[in-house]
């Protein structure tokens, strides 16, 4: 059985994570998509909230399992759940620069792991959950950030834009 992990945090889930997850499923027989937890970085949705968002993203998507993991590398992660591939994105050059030296590492902690990168389409390339939230505001907003993210993702954004709002 192929099964692959892609992983992130998923802080919101874009067209870009989505497009990801669906060549994954192509790929593999089994797709676990895992909301890694970065102790250095600040979020915008909370853990559940991401959980949540990420399996109703998905939910059209029967070969996708929905995970999380904290304190752990991705690639013992991998090994835990039984992958025997990582999915990574690659959007520029600064994407393969960092990916390649974990690609690196990863192998040399579990060389029975590939590592598959991706390059999505130039239309969705861009696209990241910080360019997603810094659309967030001004006069229009909805409209723009709508072509970004999923649907889930969209209803979350305004429910938080309505919450700063009213802080």
């Amino acid at each position: 059985m192929r099964r692959g992990v892609y992983a992130g945090s998923f802080d919101p889930v874009t067209n870009g994570h989505l497009w990801m997850i669906e060549r994954g499923v192509e790929l593999f027989d089994e797709m676990i998509v895992a909301i890694g937890e970065n102790p250095d970085k600040r979020y915008t949705f909370d853990h559940a909230d991401r959980l949540a968002m990420l399996r109703e993203t998905t939910a059209h998507l029967p070969r996708v399992r929905v995970e999380d993991f904290k304190n752990c590398f991705l690639v013992n992660f991998a090994r835990e759940v039984g992958a025997n591939f990582i999915l990574r994105g690659i959007r520029e050059g600064a994407d393969y620069e960092f990916e390649r030296k974990m690609r690196y590492i990863n192998a040399d902690l579990a060389p029975a792991i590939d590592t598959v990168f991706l390059m999505p389409p130039r239309e969705i390339a861009e696209v990241s959950s910080t360019m997603v939230k810094g659309l967030v505001g001004p006069d229009g907003w909805k409209d723009v950030v709508r072509h970004y993210v999923p649907e889930p993702a969209y209803l979350r954004l305004i429910r938080w834009h309505e919450s700063q709002r009213t802080v």
